[in-house]
């Protein structure tokens, strides 16, 4: 794989608006995760960010406004993101800047609010409801388009759970295929009555704040994210210096049901040994497993089964979702955006909200912070459908 850095990058999250806030919480074991208190219902704890009900998008046409590009307008305000877009397209030009951006639910809020305000009438949607700059999924490219001022192509990928990080994926090809120089990644997913409803009725939804891998863990906090990098090829701008390079991924469908993950884990396995092969690493050379990490049972029960069998117990791994929440479609990216904070900070977070940890579970899973140098970490994102990705960065 030709090498590949991300050159900027940005975040907001329940623990936070950029970066250093994401790393504050996370070293001080501070979770963002609250009790559901969005549109009246009452399901489980989740990870709200802060302030997005009073943003006001003031780029591009009002079209676009929605709580989901909000959060995308609130990510490209922190860690001086748009400014370092702007110097790539002074760099490359605004037609060679690309966006492969991922989302679930895309602006899905707008389209219920406009349901319940259907006109008794004529069975219209208000006027203000503007289906294809809120809820289409295509709206958040375009708003990012619009918003920073690129002219390269866009994509969405919604690929369930891991749509922000096979975006990496589908952004490397792109590169490499040299439809671009320079590609705008990541994505945006926020809380909706869908989701907090949708899982509630499948049973996922935890009572508390979720505990990832604790032998009493019963479900996800819903949360919601939005963040994105600037990737690059190597050495292309040798003035940049560059946060992390991507060093491999690995991807798979496995397909084995609509809901529920593999339980022999074949699938997160080829992904985990694609991404080590093609990184040209060993598992031992892996410093930290960001696991998915979901808070269900059948999921960590999984990951635990497929990170044992690629790892054995020789690499620490946690999952950070009792902080902020599962961002769904934006999850990939937000935990891209931590392992380069861990990189630089040079700590791992143990799982938070664990009592007791999963006795069966096989893998080095963390339940205290640790500081120690990191120089590699695995990503994992693993969605609904058997959609299996995981990414490894390393320190630039």
């Amino acid at each position: 794989m030709n090498p590949l850095v991300l050159t900027a990058g940005t975040i907001v999250s329940a623990i936070g608006h950029g970066l250093a806030e994401q790393c504050h919480a996370l070293k001080t074991r501070q979770s963002g995760l609250i009790p559901c208190d969005f549109f009246g219902i009452a399901s489980g704890y989740i990870g709200r960010v802060s302030g997005v009900e009073r943003h006001v998008i003031t780029h591009g046409p009002s079209t676009f406004a929605c709580r989901n590009n909000a959060l995308a307008d609130m990510a490209c305000q922190q860690d001086g993101f748009e400014h370092a877009v702007q110097d790539a397209i002074t760099f490359y030009g605004a037609d060679r800047i690309a966006v492969v951006v991922g989302t679930s639910t895309s602006g899905i809020l707008s389209a219920e609010n406009a349901y319940l305000d259907v006109d008794a009438q004529t069975g219209f949607p208000p006027q203000t409801f503007h289906q294809s700059g809120t809820q289409d999924l295509f709206s958040l490219p375009r708003f990012l388009a619009e918003r920073l001022g690129t002219k390269g192509p866009l994509l969405t990928v919604s690929n369930a759970c891991a749509s922000s990080s096979r975006a990496f994926v589908d952004a490397r090809h792109w590169l490499e295929a040299d439809l671009c120089d320079a590609v705008i990644v990541g994505g945006a997913d926020s809380l909706c009555r869908m989701t907090l409803r949708g899982f509630a009725s499948l049973g996922l939804v935890s009572d508390g704040p979720t505990r990832p891998c604790d032998a009493a863990r019963n479900g996800i906090s819903v949360g919601e994210a939005a963040g994105f990098v600037l990737l690059e090829r190597e050495g292309a701008r040798p003035q940049v210096p560059a946060l992390a390079r991507l060093a491999g991924y690995g991807v798979s469908s496995d397909g084995h049901h609509m809901s529920s993950p593999d339980p022999e884990a074949r699938g997160a396995i080829i992904a985990m040994q694609d991404a080590l092969k093609q990184a040209n690493l060993e598992p031992d050379q892996i410093d930290y497993i960001n696991l998915h990490g979901t808070g269900t049972v059948v999921n960590d029960s999984m990951e635990d089964q497929a990170v044992s069998t690629v790892f054995g117990k020789k690499v620490p791994c946690s999952s950070t979702k009792g902080w902020t929440g599962h961002t769904l479609g934006a999850s990939g990216i937000l935990e891209t955006m931590m392992s380069i904070g861990l990189m630089q900070s040079g700590f791992i977070p143990g799982c938070l909200n664990v009592t007791q940890l999963d006795p069966s579970f096989q893998s080095s899973v963390l339940t205290d912070n640790e500081n120690r140098p990191v120089r590699r970490v695995m990503s994992n994102a693993f969605g609904f459908g058997g959609t299996n990705c995981s990414l490894i960065f390393e320190a630039a």
